[in-house]
């Protein structure tokens, strides 16, 4: 019995640091869960891109995401069209690259939130992946590939 309580103990202080640690967020954390073997098309500032997302707070609970829609959602990177957050850890993600970002509040919406489901002062974590990105250059050239 003093083994199970003790356990339950130890989980749940971990459990509470872990949740200490996302709360306490005050710059964007970006981590990389998947990268592709080849980067054909990385995206920069200007590029309109398309990413699929799962945006949570940081008790779990989901307040969006384009999964269930079936379709990613669109925006010029850079352009200020979408929170802080997003401008920059979407930045750089190469096409198939999946990120976890986690967006601290004056990066995302700040102190008065958004809507019902995202309250003020806020730290966001996104589960994103970059699907497409279209750009008005050809920097994306294959560098493997010699021209013809």
């Amino acid at each position: 019995m003093k083994l199970a309580t003790f356990t339950c103990l130890l989980l749940l202080a971990a459990a509470s640091a872990v949740y200490a640690e996302e709360k306490d967020v005050t710059e964007l954390k970006i981590e990389t869960t998947h990268k592709p073997k080849k980067c054909s098309k990385k995206a920069k500032s200007g590029d309109k891109v398309s990413v699929h997302y799962t945006g949570k707070l940081v008790n779990g609970k989901q307040f969006d995401s384009s999964i269930p829609r079936g379709q990613p959602f669109d925006f010029v990177l850079g352009a200020g069209n979408v929170i802080k957050g997003w401008d920059e850890g979407i930045k750089g993600m190469c096409v198939g690259e999946k990120r976890i970002l986690r967006i601290p509040p004056a990066m995302g919406y700040g102190d008065r939130g958004a809507g019902a489901d995202i309250p003020g002062g806020a730290t966001l974590i996104f589960e994103t992946e970059l699907v497409d990105v279209e750009s008005d250059d050809d920097d994306y050239a294959d560098p493997d590939e010699e021209e013809l």
